[in-house]
């Protein structure tokens, strides 16, 4: 007889910048979530399929856990504390190389509350001498019973076969969920915005990368051509930010828009027309109406 099927849910938490989204693509092999060096990079939850002939494993990434300084953040911290209760199996990610913060208790807090079993990843280990692991791992051992702690390296896969093994240990036997090929539940629109948001994080600072949304207007196939139209907004919240998107004579926008294109190609399979607006909606990450609107999900007490 063959091994049953096992499939479950396994939350992705941990504070800003820590790796989550890194983890996610590294085990899927191909990017569905955006990655950053800026802190509080991923806003929604993105789920993520690994498929196996054995298992099925959706991870959910979720928003770096955070003191809020706004609704958005608000929504955000919220929409991680709740994916606690809605998996098998919680990753609680840390940073090697920053060590212990006071946002790690927070989320131990919450941890305490839930019933699934937790593994402690400590992510970045390329980063730190071996001899520094010990003592941190300790100090995490004394604030939570962790199932499993296992050191990784997400950007160069060290030690992840490993923990995907623990993984499948922990799995309950189910169902499969999702065909073979697919990877994510989210739309093509939903990762598109995430592309183009991407490219903005990484060539701007300060106070803009966390003060923009993206919004696809319009997302065309034109069969005949093998091209994909697409018209989307980048909202901010100030006129001199919407200047710096811009750029002199409009060429942070184009850069913005070329390397988002060359991503959208390879993620689509086909050419892309690009065009790309920019909008000043302010205070707009305050506005619960704007952030419903921008496709964030608000997160009911």
């Amino acid at each position: 007889m063959s091994k049953a099927f096992k499939s479950g849910f396994a939350a992705i938490v941990g504070r800003p910048n820590v790796g989550k989204s890194t983890l996610l693509n590294r085990v899927l092999g191909q990017k569905i979530a955006i990655m950053s060096d800026k802190a509080q990079t991923t806003r929604n939850k993105i789920h993520g399929i690994y498929t196996t002939d054995a298992e099925q494993v959706i991870f959910i990434d979720t928003p770096g856990i955070h003191k809020p300084k706004h609704k958005l953040g608000q929504m955000m911290t919220s929409l991680a504390l709740a994916t606690l209760n809605e998996v098998d199996l919680v990753l609680f990610l840390i940073d090697a190389e920053q060590g212990y913060g006071r946002g790690d208790q927070f989320i131990i807090d919450f941890l305490k509350k839930t019933d699934v079993p937790v593994f402690l990843i400590v992510n970045k280990i390329d980063k730190v001498h071996p001899d520094e692991l010990l003592p941190l791992i300790d100090r995490y051992r004394q604030l939570y019973s962790f199932k499993e702690i296992i050191p990784i390296s997400a950007l160069q896969g060290q030690n992840v076969s490993t923990l995907m093994d623990q993984i499948s240990h922990y799995l309950p036997q189910g169902p499969k969920y999702y065909p073979d090929d697919q990877v994510t539940d989210h739309p093509e629109r939903f990762i598109v915005a995430e592309l183009i948001r991407e490219k903005i994080l990484h060539l701007t600072r300060d106070e803009v990368p966390h003060a923009i949304a993206v919004v696809i207007d319009k997302m065309k196939v034109d069969e005949h051509r093998h091209l994909t139209e697409i018209q989307a907004t980048i909202m901010v919240e100030r006129s001199s930010q919407k200047g710096i998107i811009i750029g002199k004579s409009g060429s942070m926008l184009k850069e913005i828009g070329t390397l988002a294109r060359k991503e959208i190609e390879a993620l689509i399979g086909s050419k892309v027309f690009l065009e790309l607006w920019v909008k000043v909606d302010k205070n707009w990450r305050d506005k619960e109406e704007e952030l419903k609107n921008f496709g964030y999900t608000i997160q009911e007490d």
